[in-house]
């Protein structure tokens, strides 16, 4: 999930700062404090000293890890029965009401995660429309989406490539 934070937070700092370079008033012979530039993070209108800059939040997770960690969402999912196999072929054309009819036959929970291969957009057209319901491609589903899920359904393409990259 952290991959997926934008990372576009960002403060100026000293050196950011519209100010004079030059120094507030001389050192000595004033009366007052000795001081220096008036960009400094204690002034008003100072830069920040360590604030947000726009970074990546992508942490690297080993495969092997990767790979458990889907495993055990989807057997999460087959322990709960919340999982089904969905006949993509029926589907010629798009049709968001056989998709919505074939949903509630099923009694699916929401919010419903539905996979397909890219190569079944009739069906992925289908269920795209419906509210609480989300269509991702085999290759592009995480273990956050898995987990996020009350109900699973799988085309048997996608079941069998998904299965064929858990190993």
């Amino acid at each position: 999930m952290a991959s997926r934070r934008r990372g576009t937070a960002s403060t100026l700092t000293r050196g950011e700062v519209s100010f004079t370079t030059a120094k507030a008033w001389r050192q000595k012979g004033t009366g007052r404090a000795r001081v220096g530039a008036l960009g400094v993070s204690s002034r008003f209108g100072g830069g920040v000293t360590f604030g947000p800059k726009p970074r990546h939040y992508t942490v690297k997770v080993n495969r092997k890890a990767r790979r458990r960690a889907m495993r055990s969402a989807l057997s999460v999912h087959a322990e709960r029965d919340s999982v089904a196999i969905l006949d993509a072929s029926v589907f010629e054309k798009p049709s968001t009401k056989q998709a919505a009819a074939a949903l509630g036959k099923w009694g699916a929970k929401s919010p419903t995660l539905i996979v397909l291969m890219a190569e079944e957009t009739a069906a992925m057209k289908s269920f795209r429309n419906i509210p609480r319901t989300h269509v991702l491609e085999v290759g592009a589903t995480g273990v956050a989406d898995v987990i996020g899920a009350a109900a699973l359904i799988l085309s048997e393409a996608a079941l069998a490539s998904l299965q064929e990259r858990l190993g």
